[in-house]
């Protein structure tokens, strides 16, 4: 007698998104503890600014998800749309987290394992892409926290997603 097992799922699309938003709400909070003018001018070792950074993270996480959703991929645009204001930048930075949240769902579920060219650029399954997105995040995190050390402010803790 043949016996078939179901097969169960590592981490389903949902807990994926919420994983994600996990980290995109520490790094709000990592975006919130920066006093606004080092935000935009505070820097070490030639790296760029974390609202530089944050400028990248805006371009891949919003644009990324249409992208998922839609397979149309526009040209990454890393373009300050803050002004140099940490109460815009934080604007952007909600209206990003609506738009995952809004075209998440709209991903076909066999897009995740499709290789597709994100914004020109990144030949992935789409899960590689979305885990990238993630990572990216979590990199330029760190460097703010060292920003933030530098400047002898208390980084939230990294686990309180």
């Amino acid at each position: 007698m043949e016996t078939q097992e179901k097969q169960r799922t590592f981490i389903d699309r949902e807990q994926v998104l919420a994983h994600w938003q996990g980290h995109r709400a520490l790094t709000r909070r990592v975006i919130e503890a920066f006093p606004e003018k080092d935000l935009f001018t505070f820097s070490i070792g030639g790296m760029r600014t974390f609202g530089q950074m944050v400028g990248e993270l805006l371009a891949i996480a919003g644009p990324g998800a249409v992208g998922l959703a839609t397979d149309e991929w526009k040209e990454l645009d890393e373009k300050d749309r803050s002004q140099e204001s940490k109460e815009k930048l934080l604007e952007l930075w909600d209206q990003t987290t609506q738009v995952l949240d809004e075209n998440w769902s709209k991903i076909p579920e066999e897009r995740f394992q499709e290789t597709q060219v994100a914004f020109g650029m990144y030949e992935n399954p789409g899960y590689c892409s979305v885990l990238y997105f993630i990572d990216n995040e979590i990199h330029h995190r760190g460097q703010a926290y060292v920003y933030l050390r530098a400047l002898g402010v208390e980084p939230p803790a990294f686990w309180e997603r």
